[in-house]
């Protein structure tokens, strides 16, 4: 490699910046899809790729769901057994913190530039650095969810003396982890929030996501149908690449930042 083509790429990084700015500034409903690049930033394994979960450790059980509807009762009793087999992907959660794509894209939501959140990350990051209008399509791993009436609780404090435990709100559902197994619907009401987002989103910034687990992969393509613009922010190429606007060939941490204080100026 020469020493002109990294100056060529940051060259193409800061002209990709000053669009993005330029494209957010100009839109008037602002939506970021998160996948697990920006997690990754911050430490948290991916499953997919060499050096993913489900590369070193086999494919998860694709009967997760159907399982624990057979037998709820024996999936909350063998739920500490699974958990072990992911004990590298628990450390990573329970130390991880935000990093800068995160503040980032809690800064942007503070300046009024953008106005919600659907990540595919389940760790709670999101919320850690202090966005609010977030919608966690495949859950959250700090949560309980009643696979009835779809209320959350903090898994902390949850009483969990009874095995199954029972929706203390609407009485007749059962009460699961609130992040989405193999084969499980997304729930009802996640879904319907992030359908609305992308039905009124004129720009999205597609922040670390691989572009391949659907439906969230969906929402980028509705939204170009519908007129609006897409913002690729990722160090590797994805499936909808094609289709966006602007690409910010960088990680989030490097790219969101700039970014920011560009529309500062504005």
């Amino acid at each position: 490699m020469t020493l002109r083509e990294p100056q060529g790429e940051q060259a193409a990084l800061e002209r990709a910046i000053e669009e993005a700015a330029r494209l957010i500034a100009a839109s008037r409903h602002v939506v970021a899809l998160v996948g697990a690049g920006l997690s990754a930033e911050s430490g948290v394994p991916t499953f997919r790729g060499p050096e993913g979960l489900w590369t070193k450790h086999g494919e998860p059980d694709l009967r997760d769901y159907e399982r624990f509807v057979e037998n709820p009762k024996r999936w909350w009793e063998m739920r500490q057994e699974r958990a072990s087999r992911f004990a590298e992907l628990a450390q990573a959660l329970e130390t991880a913190v935000p990093n800068a794509g995160h503040f980032a894209l809690r800064e942007l939501e503070e300046m009024g530039r953008l106005r919600h959140i659907i990540t595919q990350n389940i760790d709670n990051l999101h919320q850690i650095a202090g966005s609010q209008a977030i919608t966690e399509i495949h859950g959250n791993r700090t949560k309980l969810r009643c696979v009835v009436c779809n209320h959350r609780w903090p898994l902390d404090g949850f009483p969990l003396d009874e095995l199954p435990p029972k929706c203390p709100d609407c009485t007749s559902g059962i009460v699961k982890g609130d992040t989405v197994m193999f084969g499980e619907p997304i729930p009802r009401d996640a879904l319907d929030e992030c359908i609305n987002q992308s039905r009124i989103c004129d720009c999205m910034l597609l922040v670390g996501t691989s572009a391949v687990v659907y439906p969230a992969a969906q929402f980028p393509i509705d939204v170009k149908s519908s007129g609006g613009v897409l913002i690729e922010v990722n160090p590797n190429e994805t499936p909808l690449t094609e289709l966006c606007d602007v690409v910010l060939r960088a990680p989030a941490g490097e790219a969101l930042p700039p970014v920011v204080e560009k529309l500062r100026a504005v």
